[in-house]
């Protein structure tokens, strides 16, 4: 009996230490002002009371299904974990807009903290309920994100219990995806540098964000095993495929989303 309380006991300390290092990574910068939460559309995006729909920097959580497809997984654990820390906040969070402050569908991009003073973005990514992603030039937190992704990668938690990466010929569909291959080939060229992985996915960075990239190590990784992070195109979809091109591309969105396998 004694060893069953102190393993509680243990568990608990664990899980007290364990909290507390989830909430360490990004910390809030000083006082934000407050804003009221409308309701939680999903792991990753906000609707505020005052009618703005708010796109969580940092963080890509699995998809809801829509449209008849089911669920990702995860994607419900996702929406519920968010709902439950926005709750724990009594409603409000504060918002750090990003550098670039709407995305393409208009929403508003910020970081997000509870009134604790914890980065909603890392609390997810440490409990592994998403994918920490990187797009210029929103990009001020990726150590910290990193930092508390890999630590639920590491002890296995939510997503990262069985690995979600994919090998690069395993790609199959559009959309955001975490795959591994090696290097075959580095071409660089005036639509950039594109980055073979064997014959089914190629990397590109594009010109305009070349100057956030070493290129020489881009040019240096041809046989190479990397893992590579973004959301996939199917470049047959548009008849824009030519002969001997890899169908699937995936675009770099800033060096955070290519690592070399160690």
């Amino acid at each position: 009996m004694l060893m069953k309380k102190a393993s509680l006991a243990g568990a608990f300390f664990v899980s007290a230490i364990w909290l507390s290092a989830a909430q360490a990574f990004c910390p809030a910068p000083g006082d934000l002002a407050k804003v009221a939460v409308q309701r939680v559309v999903d792991g990753d995006t906000l609707r505020l009371s005052d009618g703005r729909s708010v796109r969580m920097i940092g963080l890509n959580t699995p998809e809801l299904g829509k449209k008849g497809r089911s669920d990702e997984p995860f994607a419900v654990a996702a929406r519920k974990r968010l709902e439950a820390l926005v709750a724990a906040s009594d409603g409000q969070v504060g918002l750090l807009p990003g550098k670039e402050s709407k995305d393409h569908y208009g929403r508003t991009l910020a970081h997000v903290y509870g009134a604790d003073g914890a980065n909603l973005e890392a609390q997810m990514l440490a409990e592994g309920l998403g994918f920490q992603v990187a797009v210029a030039p929103n990009v001020d937190l990726v150590a910290c994100q990193q930092a508390a992704e890999r630590s639920a990668r590491q002890a296995g938690l939510g997503l990262w219990r069985q690995s979600p990466i994919l090998k690069a010929e395993q790609i199959t569909n559009s959309g955001f995806a975490v795959l591994s291959g090696r290097v075959s080939k580095v071409q660089r060229n005036r639509g950039g540098v594109w980055i073979e992985l064997q014959d089914s996915v190629v990397l590109r960075v594009a010109p305009n964000l070349l100057a956030r990239f070493d290129v020489n190590s881009l040019e240096s990784l041809a046989g190479k095993q990397v893992e590579a992070r973004g959301w996939v195109l199917d470049r047959s979809r548009k008849g824009g495929l030519k002969e001997g091109q890899a169908r699937w591309m995936l675009p770099l969105t800033d060096p955070a989303m290519l690592q070399v396998a160690q």
